[in-house]
C-alpha cells in the first residue's frame, strides 16, 4: 500500500464515517474506494469496509450521548435481533462465492442507493401523526430488525435507513434521538459481523487497509455526529446518491458487461 492509496482510503474512511453519522450510507463511499482504489476483491472489500467503518459508529455514539438519555429500554429490546442478524449476515457472506457476490453486488448497491435517496420520504411516510415517549417494540418490530441486521451484516449500505424507517413507524419523531438509536443498533450488528470476519478460518479482511481506515472512520464518525445538526442533509444525500449510482453502473458493467 503506497502513500497515494493510503491517502485515498483515509479520505474515504473519514467521509464514510461522517456520512454514517449524518445520514447513513457511508459504505457507498468506503466500498468502492477499497475495490477501485486498493484493487481488492469484492468480498474482501466488503468485509474490510465493515471492519474499517466500525470505529466510526463508536465515535458517532459520543456525539449523540445527550440524545440517547432515557432510551436504554428501547435499545435493549432491539439489541438482541441486531446482534443475531449481524452475525447471520456475516456468515452468509463467508459462504458466498466471489463470482456469485459479483453478480449480487450491483443490485445491492442500487437498492442501497434507492433507499438512501428515498430515506426522508420513507421516514415521513411511516412517522406517526402523534409522538410521545419512546415506543415499545413488539415481535414484529424485532423480527424486522433481525432482517435489517442480516442485510447489514451481509452488505451494510442502507441498513441505517431501514432502521430509521422502522423507528418512524413505531412513532418516534425526534430525528436526532432516532439517529442516536440507529447508531447504537448499527454498532451492535456490525460488531458481531466484525467478530465473525476476524475469527473466520479463512480471513477475508485486508488488515493494512482496514487498520488505516479504522482510525480515519473514528475521526469522521465523531466529527459527523457533532456536525449533524448543522450540515444540510440534502447536500450530503445528493453527494452519496451520485456516488452510489456511479458505483452501481461500474459494478453492473463489471458483472454483466464483460
Amino acid at each position: 500500500m503506497d502513500w497515494t492509496e493510503g491517502a485515498v482510503l483515509a479520505a474515504a474512511a473519514v467521509a464514510a464515517g461522517a456520512v454514517n453519522s449524518v445520514a447513513g450510507g457511508g459504505t457507498l463511499i468506503s466500498f468502492p474506494a477499497l475495490v477501485h482504489g486498493a484493487g481488492l476483491d469484492l468480498r474482501v472489500a466488503n468485509a474490510t469496509s465493515t471492519v474499517a467503518l466500525w470505529p466510526g459508529w463508536v465515535g458517532a455514539i459520543g456525539g449523540y450521548r445527550q440524545d440517547l438519555v432515557g432510551a436504554r429500554g428501547l435499545m435493549l429490546r432491539l439489541a438482541v435481533p441486531s446482534l443475531l442478524g449481524g452475525g447471520f449476515g456475516a456468515f452468509l457472506l463467508l459462504y458466498t462465492g466471489e463470482r456469485t457476490f459479483q453478480l449480487i453486488v450491483p443490485w445491492l448497491v442500487l437498492l442501497a442507493t434507492a433507499l438512501f435517496a428515498a430515506s426522508e420520504r420513507i421516514a415521513d411516510r411511516f412517522r406517526a401523526a402523534e409522538g410521545g415517549g419512546d415506543p415499545r417494540p413488539g415481535p414484529g418490530a424485532m423480527l424486522y430488525q433481525f432482517g435489517v441486521a442480516t442485510y447489514g451484516g451481509y452488505f451494510g449500505a442502507g441498513a441505517g435507513i431501514l432502521i430509521l424507517a422502522a423507528l418512524g413507524t413505531l412513532g418516534m419523531r425526534d430525528v436526532h434521538r432516532m439517529n442516536g438509536v440507529k447508531t447504537v443498533l448499527g454498532l451492535l450488528l456490525n460488531a458481531v459481523a466484525v467478530l465473525v470476519f476476524v475469527v473466520a478460518a479463512e480471513s477475508i479482511v485486508a488488515w493494512p487497509q482496514a487498520l488505516l481506515m479504522m482510525a480515519a472512520a473514528l475521526l469522521g464518525g465523531f466529527a459527523g455526529a457533532k456536525m449533524a445538526k448543522r450540515v444540510p442533509k440534502g447536500a450530503v444525500r445528493g453527494f452519496v446518491v451520485v456516488c452510489g449510482l456511479a458505483v452501481a453502473g461500474v459494478e453492473f458493467w463489471r458483472a454483466y458487461g464483460r
